[in-house]
C-alpha cells in the first residue's frame, strides 16, 4: 500500500525553504503526494518544508479562484507562524500548482506580495502542471464543444464562470482571469518576483484542460500528430519534448487513395467506436446525475461563499481584499461576451466579417494582428481578445514551458503528476523526476 502524501510532508527547523503544493478542482492533498514525494527523494526535511494544502479541498473549489486564493494566502501564513513557533526560520518560497491549484496560486501570489510577504521571503519556483491559464473555453467547432462552452460555465459554481470566462470580476467588469494576468495588476508583479517560472503541459489526450491553454500558446500543433515529428528532451525521451525545439511539421505529401490507405483509415475509425460508445454512454446516462451534483454543490458553494465574504468562516476578510492594481488606472470596459460569441464556433481565427463591427477598435485591432501572424502551417486559434492579451502579458515574465507527451493512459490529466498509483500512469513518474531533479531550485 502506498505511502500518504503526509508522511512526505513538513520539515525540520533547519529547513529554510518552504515548497507549498495546491491541488486542482474536486482535488485534495493526497492528490499531489508523488510530487511531494519526487522532492523529498531529493531534498530532505533539513533542506526542503513541503506543505501539502487543504483549505480547498473537495468541493470547496467550487467557490472561486479568489476565495481559493484568499484561503491559500491564510494557510501560508498560518503554516510560517507554526514554523517560527517551533523555532525555524522560512526564507525562501516556492509555490507548485495542478490544474485549478495553479490559477488559485497565481491569486495567492499577488495576496502575499501586497502584503509585503516578499520583502522577508526569497521567491525561488513557481511551477503549474496542465494549469488551465486561458481559462478552459474552447476554441474548437463541433456541437459538443459548443454544450461544453454554455453548460461547462455553469455547472460549478463561481469557479465554473471564472473559467469560462463569462465572469465580471468585482468592479473591473472583466473576467478574473484577464484581471489576474494584467500587467499593472499585484498578480503579475507577484509573479515576476520569482526566480523561476516554469510549466508542464499535455500535448494530448488532456480532457481537462487542453495544450494551448496549460501551455498559454495561440497554436496547437499537436492536434495530428501523423503531422508532426516531435524532438525529446534528452534524458527524458518518450515523454518530455525538448522546450527550445518541441516539433516540427512533416510535409504534406498527397498520395492517391489506394485499397491499403482506405482500410487503414476504416481500420482507424473502428478503433475508436469503443471509445466513441463509451462517451455516448457517459453523456447519457450519466449527465442528469452531473446536473444535479451541479446543482447542489452550487447551492451549498452559494452558502460557503456569504460565510467566507461576511468573515464568518473563520478567516478574517478584510486582510485579504486589498486594492489588486499596482496603481491607479481607468479602463474602458471590455466586451468580454462579444468578444467568446465571435469564436466560439470557430476552430482558427478566419478572416475579418462584420461580427468585429461589435469589438471595441483596440479589440478588433489586436484581432486584425493576430490574423496577419496567422501561418496556413500553423494557424491561430481562435481566442478570444482577452486570452490573446493574456497570453502576451503571461509571456513577458518568461516561463520554462515543458510538453509532455503521455502515451499510456487517455487520462493525461491525471497521470502528468501520477495522481494515482498504477502502471499506466508510469511515464509521470520522468515528469516529477524531471521537476525535482532538473527544474526546481532549492
Amino acid at each position: 500500500m502506498s505511502a500518504p502524501a503526509e508522511e512526505y510532508a513538513g520539515g525540520s527547523a533547519q529547513a529554510d525553504h518552504l515548497c507549498v503544493l495546491v491541488h486542482g478542482l474536486w482535488g485534495n492533498p493526497n492528490h499531489m503526494r508523488n510530487i511531494a514525494k519526487a522532492l523529498r527523494k531529493k531534498y530532505s526535511h533539513d533542506h526542503l518544508y513541503i506543505l501539502l494544502a487543504k483549505q480547498n479541498s473537495g468541493n470547496f473549489t467550487y467557490d472561486g479562484i479568489d476565495r481559493g486564493g484568499e484561503r491559500i494566502c491564510a494557510e501560508i501564513e498560518a503554516e510560517i507562524r507554526e514554523i517560527e513557533s517551533r523555532g525555524g526560520k522560512i526564507t525562501k518560497l516556492s509555490i507548485v500548482g495542478y490544474s485549478l491549484g495553479g490559477l488559485i496560486s497565481r491569486y495567492a501570489v499577488g495576496l502575499l506580495y501586497a502584503k509585503g510577504f516578499f520583502n522577508t521571503v526569497k521567491c525561488m519556483n513557481f511551477v503549474t502542471f496542465a494549469s488551465p491559464h486561458l481559462g478552459v473555453r474552447s476554441p474548437r467547432k463541433g456541437w459538443i464543444n459548443h454544450i461544453w462552452n454554455v453548460l461547462g460555465a455553469r455547472s460549478l459554481s463561481i469557479s465554473g464562470r471564472q473559467l469560462f470566462m463569462i465572469d465580471k470580476f468585482r468592479d473591473t467588469e472583466r473576467p478574473l482571469l484577464s484581471v489576474l494576468a494584467d500587467p499593472n495588476s499585484i498578480f503579475m508583479s507577484g509573479l515576476r518576483e520569482f526566480k523561476r517560472r516554469a510549466l508542464y503541459t499535455n500535448i494530448v489526450n488532456d480532457r481537462s484542460a487542453v495544450y494551448y491553454t496549460t501551455g498559454i500558446q495561440k497554436t496547437d500543433p499537436y492536434t495530428d500528430m501523423d503531422r508532426v515529428k516531435v524532438n525529446y528532451l534528452k534524458g527524458y525521451e518518450g515523454v518530455i519534448l525538448d522546450p527550445m525545439n518541441p516539433s516540427v511539421a512533416r510535409p504534406r505529401v498527397q498520395r492517391p487513395a489506394t485499397w491499403s490507405t482506405i482500410t487503414a483509415s476504416i481500420l482507424k475509425w473502428v478503433k475508436r467506436i469503443p471509445f466513441m460508445l463509451k462517451i455516448a454512454l457517459i453523456l447519457s446516462v450519466g449527465i442528469v446525475a452531473f446536473l444535479i451534483n451541479a446543482v447542489i454543490q452550487t447551492i451549498r458553494s452559494a452558502n460557503r461563499i456569504r460565510l467566507h465574504d461576511t468573515g464568518k468562516s473563520g478567516l478574517k476578510i478584510e486582510e485579504y481584499r486589498m486594492s489588486i492594481w499596482m496603481k491607479e488606472i481607468q479602463e474602458e470596459v471590455e466586451h468580454a461576451y462579444e468578444a467568446l460569441n465571435n469564436s466560439q464556433n470557430q476552430e482558427y481565427l478566419g478572416t475579418e466579417d462584420e461580427e468585429d463591427e461589435d469589438l471595441d477598435a483596440e479589440d478588433r485591432s489586436l484581432l486584425q494582428r493576430e490574423r496577419r501572424l496567422s501561418i496556413s502551417t500553423q494557424p491561430t486559434l481562435a481566442l478570444t481578445p482577452h486570452q490573446f492579451k493574456m497570453i502576451d502579458s503571461l509571456d513577458s515574465v518568461g516561463w520554462r514551458k515543458y510538453p509532455v507527451w503521455i502515451h499510456n493512459n487517455r487520462h493525461s490529466h491525471a497521470a502528468i503528476i501520477v495522481r494515482m498509483d498504477k502502471p499506466s500512469f508510469d511515464e509521470g513518474l520522468l515528469v516529477l523526476k524531471h521537476f525535482a531533479e532538473a527544474e526546481f531550485m532549492i
